[in-house]
């Protein structure tokens, strides 16, 4: 599958429709981003059940500002709604294909649980 473009316009319909979704926010200026791009390329296409999709930070500001992204390249891994995997910097290929394949084995009911029990041991009631 191609790398998906995502905007402020489709990121909640491709978040919503696929369980598995990885998002790579870059700028075209970013060396870094431009080194990390063939990597990832390259791992779209060894994995092609998933999907992946890059956000262009300089022309979606209002997305990379709503997510935090303070240094590019970022790369997030959101599945079934729930982001379980961000980090700053070019990922090498053995690293980024570990972090799949242990995204990949995630128990989506127990991030769920234990998702539930920060929230709830969250803030309410300290004052």
């Amino acid at each position: 599958m191609s790398t998906v473009e995502l905007t402020k316009e489709n990121f909640d319909q491709v978040v919503s429709d696929n369980e598995f979704v990885l998002i790579d926010f870059w700028a075209s200026w970013c060396g870094p981003c431009r080194q990390f791009a063939p990597v990832y390329d390259s791992a779209s296409e060894r994995h092609k059940d998933l999907v992946f999709a890059k956000v262009d930070t300089e022309a979606q500001q209002e997305l990379a500002a709503a997510f935090e992204i303070r240094s590019i390249p970022t790369l997030m891994i959101v599945r079934d709604n729930v982001a379980v995997f961000s980090q700053p910097g070019a990922l090498p290929e053995a690293t980024l294909e570990d972090v799949i394949g242990q995204a990949r084995k995630l128990d989506m009911d127990e991030v769920r649980k234990s998702i539930e029990a920060e929230q709830k041991g969250g803030p309410e009631g300290q004052q």
